[in-house]
């Protein structure tokens, strides 16, 4: 019977010693540099905690994290509270994916059934994700949101490094935000996407103000945008990009489509939306919203881009309700070469002032969004000029490169205590 292994060379037999001398000690495992037998850096693991696995803006942001992660050699271990498309793309970046039910809070939204907290699941919760944290052992945990209180405490618990990215502190929910955002507290670093975001965050929770860094969210941008229509003839080419929700406002994109008709504008609406399992019941109540025949609602699935429908698109319209998140769909217009009319909160003129392509609107007001698009048609020659220069800002300042440089060294210096 053959031996199971058999020296060829006596740099194995150094190799074989060190490895059982590694692992009497108890160190952690390393990387060799090909055959040189010379011992490298200790490969180090950070771990992902995301919400879900959909696609959509969240998704986009955690494959750019991931990819930023990888490009810096670090293992990454990704756990997700259910399958869902974003593990494939999630496998293509280089992440192992673990499937973790945990605790997820959802913000609530009177007009939104179904997001109570059911309390029987926090103890399953509790243990699953106690059981991925020590099966991986990471030197850095990172949470993509503030969503995910289990992760933020149970890590720090188990003394690791802590970071996690909050997207959104808007000062309309201060009263339930404090509590919700008590677990930010476990972090030893929070990532923030704007100044308007410290400032609140500030107001909250004191505390956080020496642990936030600013990091601005990483946008892709088609190399060669298809060029806006010049002249701008027959109907208008509306799109709304986003999640279905009341709070985003389609329903007001729909409303100012219908009141553009009354006056004699022909319009077309898109709707590239994604539409999480409690938001179904509003795209059926859109259906009823309006009679306009020219409306197409896309769900974004794999293999399907926002890329195509803002090519087909004249305008972006994003009449967001409330303070949010960082308006990346917003930037994706300007990325495309096409104005943008959204509604003005301190988030999005704080983010979009500085663009001349941008119409900030009173939100909930369709009125308002129907005088926007209309001075946008009237001067269509005009903007269409300036839409190049916006393009440039916005490439400047989202390029993924330096978001994903920004992320791996947050979690570098985290992993050391930094």
């Amino acid at each position: 019977m053959s031996p199971l292994w058999t020296p060829s060379h006596p740099r194995d037999y150094i190799r074989t010693i060190r490895t059982f001398w590694t692992t009497v000690r108890g160190s952690s495992p390393t990387r060799q540099d090909g055959d040189s037998g010379r011992m490298s850096t200790p490969v180090r693991t950070v771990m992902v905690a995301h919400s879900d696995a959909e696609l959509g803006l969240p998704g986009r942001r955690l494959l750019e994290t991931v990819t930023g992660l990888r490009r810096a050699r670090y293992r990454v271990v990704v756990a997700v509270a259910r399958d869902g498309p974003l593990v494939t793309p999630l496998h293509r970046a280089g992440a192992e994916v673990l499937i973790v039910p945990t605790l997820v809070l959802r913000r609530h939204r009177a007009d939104s059934p179904g997001r109570s907290v059911h309390l029987r699941a926090i103890p399953a919760a509790l243990l699953s994700t106690w059981r991925a944290l020590a099966r991986v052992d990471p030197q850095t945990v990172y949470a993509s949101a503030d969503d995910l209180p289990l992760w933020m405490i149970l890590a720090r618990l188990r003394r690791h490094r802590t970071l996690v990215h909050l997207r959104r502190a808007g000062r309309g929910e201060q009263p339930v935000g404090r509590l919700r955002l008590l677990p930010l507290l476990a972090a030893h670093r929070v990532l923030i996407d704007s100044p308007s975001t410290a400032k609140t965050l500030q107001q909250i929770l004191p505390s956080l103000d020496t642990r936030t860094e600013i990091v601005l969210d990483a946008i892709g941008s088609p190399t060669r945008p298809f060029p806006p229509r010049e002249p701008l003839e027959g109907p208008l080419r509306i799109l709304f990009l986003g999640a279905l929700t009341p709070a985003n406002g389609p329903d007001l994109v729909l409303e100012a489509a219908a009141r553009l008709h009354e006056l004699g504008r022909s319009t077309s609406v898109t709707l590239f939306v994604t539409v999480a399992p409690e938001d179904a019941w509003f795209e059926e109540r859109l259906q009823e919203l309006t009679d306009l025949e020219d409306l197409t609602i896309e769900i974004e699935r794999p293999g399907c881009s926002a890329e195509a429908f803002l090519a087909q698109a004249d305008v972006v319209v994003l009449p967001t309700r409330l303070d949010g998140p960082f308006p990346v769909s917003a930037i994706d217009g300007i990325l495309a070469l096409r104005p943008v009319v959204i509604g003005d909160t301190e988030g999005t003129r704080e983010a979009l002032e500085r663009y001349r392509t941008v119409r900030l609107v009173e939100p909930d007001d369709v009125e308002e969004i129907v005088e926007a698009l209309t001075k946008l048609v009237d001067r269509w020659s005009e903007i269409v000029e300036r839409l190049p220069t916006s393009r440039e800002t916005a490439l400047r300042r989202h390029a993924p490169s330096v978001y994903r440089e920004n992320i791996a060294r947050l979690c570098g210096s985290a992993a050391e205590g930094g």
